[in-house]
């Protein structure tokens, strides 16, 4: 299949002047889950408890011998709750894109570990399977790049009861700011990449990380002594939008003299869709150059001249699908080389409730106590995770609305916010049997509500003229709270309506 590309086709970088990031820019995030107090590893990095940013699950130490890794000896376990989702609420600048990576690490178990989904504001990002790593004996990294929505990011753990029947975990999540230039020819308007592969081609060591990449990105050896060549001169990572570590151009795959250099990269078989491509080369010899041409199955990526002080090609929309052949051959004296290089999938970002009906839930979470632990993130979305005892449905102009909320004995106390009124798209309303308090919010705007059930609570005041205004309410049961004064005679006298004011009320008219 032909490769797709954007406006900008395949761009290529050289010598941009760009400052060297900091350690970690604005918000930025390294949380220990399951931890009790801070740490620092190896590499001089603190780690922070994720409570503080987590209302669901528990903590769990992990009793394994020789482990490298101190943010492997904790991790937090959810509840196996089929539909729900956990989050993590961090807050964030909302004109900035982050780098997410959650590592997981079950440790040894008689059970296959849980099998579970992992979802960000809204969008479903992929499903985490740590079987293959376990019987490794390594932990499983997933990493993605989103943008922010808002001012709060939500990382959230989905039960999907179609994989196991136990809850979600997590052993540690970094999530980091990028500087304003990496992964930018992406879109990130409408979508987001979770990476496949970050290769340092040549390489025989261990995993780099950070000090030598400002954001901690993990690239992984592609060993090969038939070609790796070490290099010694230095590559000012600055000059790249992407920011690569200056060592991954210390080494690099060279091809053998008048021949190809032939790479199946990335090493899995990929889904057909598009992918986001970034190749990094650097001439191995001081004051060098060299010319080559690189097919990606068959298809040309770039042909031009690499010389020692660096280059950057890459594209934002390359088809792929199935296993990927690169092909580098050689346009002068000197054979092709390459030193790096990353593939990101890229996939949609997913709608999100309609703002209107979002804020009206934050604010009804706001003024009740005792609530389900997964009330964090989007009140609907992803489709199949929407809050526990709360009903979504596409709407007109695809707008995503809360339609019901069930909340029937829930032990939720607390009062009912007046903002329930702007949920306009409300047909069923049930606090049936908790421990609610204060006065009924005129619910007037509801102009689609059918059933309300908000008995056996300890509601007070009056019952509003407005409430028999709606049209097509036709069940309406309020026994069992504290109300008073007269029940409006447009509710004793709507027709095909259905009620119960009594016992419990202190009505007037009629006496309960």
């Amino acid at each position: 299949m032909r490769p797709l590309l954007s406006a900008a086709a395949v761009l290529l970088l050289l010598l941009l002047p760009l400052a060297a990031g900091q350690r970690f820019r604005g918000f930025s995030y390294l949380l220990d889950c399951g931890a009790a107090a801070p740490s620092t590893d190896s590499r001089g990095l603190r780690w922070d408890p994720d409570g503080p940013y987590v209302s669901a699950g528990s903590a769990r130490p992990l009793s394994v011998q020789g482990l490298l890794d101190p943010t492997l000896a904790s991790l937090r376990v959810f509840p196996y709750r089929p539909a729900a989702k956990f989050c993590y609420a961090l807050p964030v600048d909302p004109n900035r894109r982050y780098l997410l990576r959650p590592t997981f690490f079950y440790g040894p178990s008689s059970t296959a570990p849980p099998v579970f989904d992992l979802i960000v504001d809204g969008t479903f990002w992929t499903a985490v399977d740590t079987a293959d790593d376990i019987l490794a004996g390594s932990a499983s990294h997933y990493e993605a790049v989103f943008p922010a929505r808002g001012r709060n990011l939500t990382f959230c753990l989905g039960v999907n009861p179609d994989y196991t029947d136990s809850g979600p975990f997590i052993n540690a999540l970094q999530v980091i700011q990028l500087h304003d230039s990496v992964y930018n020819a992406t879109d990130f308007t409408g979508s987001a990449m979770g990476l496949i592969a970050r290769t340092k081609f040549g390489s025989t060591g261990d995993v780099e990380r950070y000090p030598d990449d400002s954001f901690d990105r993990y690239w992984q050896p592609f060993p090969d002594s038939k070609h790796a060549v070490s290099s010694t001169h230095n590559v000012t990572s600055a000059d790249f939008w992407n920011l690569p570590p200056p060592d991954v151009f210390n080494t690099a795959l060279v091809a053998e003299q008048n021949a190809p250099l032939v790479l199946q990269w990335p090493p899995i078989s990929l889904q057909n869709g598009s992918y986001y491509v970034s190749l990094y080369f650097a001439d191995t010899l001081a004051n060098s150059s060299r010319t080559l041409d690189v097919n990606i199955n068959d298809y040309q990526f770039y042909e031009g001249t690499v010389t020692s002080a660096g280059l950057s090609v890459f594209a934002t929309q390359w088809i792929l699908s199935g296993l990927t052949r690169v092909i580098l051959t050689s346009k002068s004296v000197l054979p092709p080389l390459i030193n790096a290089g990353e593939v990101f999938g890229i996939f949609p970002i997913g709608r999100l409730t309609i703002t209107r009906d979002a804020l009206a839930m934050e604010s009804m979470k706001r003024s009740l106590q005792n609530i389900p632990d997964d009330w964090i993130g989007d009140p609907c979305m992803p489709h199949g995770y929407a809050w526990t005892g709360v009903t979504c449905q596409e709407g007109q102009n695809e707008n995503i609305r809360v339609i019901s909320l069930n909340f029937s004995s829930m032990g939720i106390s607390g009062s009912l916010s007046p903002d329930i009124a702007n949920l306009t798209a409300l047909t069923d309303i049930s606090f049936a049997n908790n421990s609610l308090s204060g006065t009924i919010p005129d619910l007037i705007n509801l102009g689609k509500l059918q059933r309300l059930y908000l008995n056996d609570n300890k509601l007070n005041g009056k019952i509003a003229q407005t409430l028999g205004t709606i049209q097509p309410l036709r069940e309406l049961f309020l026994q069992g709270n504290e109300l008073g004064g007269a029940v409006p005679q447009n509710l004793l006298n709507k027709t095909g309506l259905t009620s119960k004011f009594c016992p419990g009320n202190q009505f007037t008219q009629p006496p309960c």
